[in-house]
C-alpha cells in the first residue's frame, strides 16, 4: 500500500475508532495514538512483548449485529527466527476453536506482515497485514476485497503494551476510509 494510502486509513482511522457507534454490551474504546507520518521500520524483537501464556477476553461484533458477542480465550505465544517471528497459537474451548497468528518481518522492507490461519481450514488467510511499531503501538492496514468486488479497508492496532498486557483492536471501512466500524476487540492479560 502507497504512503498516501497509509496515511489516509491512519488518520480516518484515528478520528473514528474512538466514536464508533456503540452497540449493547461494547467495549471501552480510545484514540488511536499520534502516528509518524512515515512507517517506522520493523526490527527483530517488536514482537517479544507477546512471548508467553495469555487469557483473553474478547468483543466481537459480528457484521450486521447490534450486540457484542463477549468470551473467553487464551494463547501461547513464541518468538521465532530471532525475534524476526512470532507464532500465535489461539484457542477459544468453550467454541471449540483454535487458529494461529503467524508474525514475519520483511527484513528488506523493515516491514512486519501479521498473517492468519483458522484450524478449521489450514489454509493462511492472503494477504496479511503489513504493519509496524509506532510511538508504542503496532499498527497493522491492508485493502482486501469485500463482497460484490469492493475494496474493504482493514485496520488493526496492538496498544496498551505493558509487561502484563495488552491489546488488539480491528476497525473495517467499507467506503474507502470515510466511516469505520470497530468489529474485535481483544484484551489480553498474562496467565
Amino acid at each position: 500500500m502507497d504512503e498516501t494510502r497509509r496515511n489516509l486509513i491512519v488518520a480516518a482511522g484515528a478520528a473514528v475508532l474512538p466514536t464508533v457507534a456503540q452497540a449493547k454490551g461494547a467495549p471501552p474504546l480510545d484514540a488511536i495514538p499520534p502516528l509518524p507520518a512515515r512507517p517506522t521500520p520493523g526490527k527483530p524483537g517488536d514482537f517479544d512483548f507477546l512471548a508467553g501464556e495469555w487469557k483473553i477476553r474478547h468483543w466481537r461484533l459480528p457484521a450486521g449485529a447490534t450486540e457484542w458477542d463477549r468470551f473467553d480465550g487464551e494463547a501461547s505465544v513464541w518468538p521465532i527466527l530471532g525475534g524476526a517471528g512470532s507464532v500465535e497459537e489461539l484457542r477459544i474451548p468453550a467454541r471449540k476453536f483454535s487458529g494461529m497468528g503467524l508474525r514475519l518481518l520483511d527484513v528488506g522492507k523493515k516491514q512486519w506482515i501479521d498473517h492468519w490461519v483458522n484450524a478449521r481450514s489450514g489454509v493462511l488467510t492472503p494477504p496479511g497485514l503489513p504493519g509496524s511499531f509506532e510511538n508504542g503501538a503496532g499498527l497493522f492496514w491492508a485493502e482486501e476485497d469485500g463482497e460484490a468486488g469492493r475494496k474493504l479497508l482493514v485496520l488493526s492496532l496492538w496498544d496498551s503494551i505493558t509487561p502484563r498486557s495488552c491489546r488488539w483492536r480491528q476497525a473495517v471501512s467499507e467506503d474507502g476510509g470515510r466511516s469505520w466500524s470497530l468489529n474485535w476487540l481483544m484484551e489480553w492479560q498474562r496467565a
